[in-house]
């Protein structure tokens, strides 16, 4: 978790009891309604939270997929350097079929 999640995450409380405060001062605001703005408060804190949870496992699958990936491409590298040398040993001998097959027809 990033320094800045955290900043916004802070700011999106902060911003959530302004909001409220001001909001309800337009409708004669009295104390009783504490409960509102620490509800508004909590529910926005726990918005922040479920997105931060929400980017860490996205990140962590991420991460799991670039692992995946680094290890697929490593083992076709390691298949396609293997069916080369065998093509080549192939081909070599073939030339050398070749070679010996123009020998028996020109004797």
């Amino acid at each position: 978790m990033e320094t800045r999640d955290i900043i916004f995450s802070v700011v999106m409380v902060v911003s959530s009891f302004v909001l409220t405060y001001e909001w309800l001062g337009r409708f004669k605001y009295s104390p009783a309604n504490a409960l509102i703005i620490l509800s508004a408060m909590v529910m926005v804190g726990a918005l922040a939270a479920m997105i931060l949870s929400v980017d860490m496992r996205l990140r962590k699958i991420d991460n799991m997929l670039e692992a995946k990936e680094r290890s697929l491409r490593i083992n076709v590298q390691s298949v396609e350097n293997n069916l080369d040398s065998r093509m080549h040993e192939v081909l070599i001998k073939m030339d050398d079929m070749m070679d010996s097959m123009d020998r028996r027809r020109y004797r």
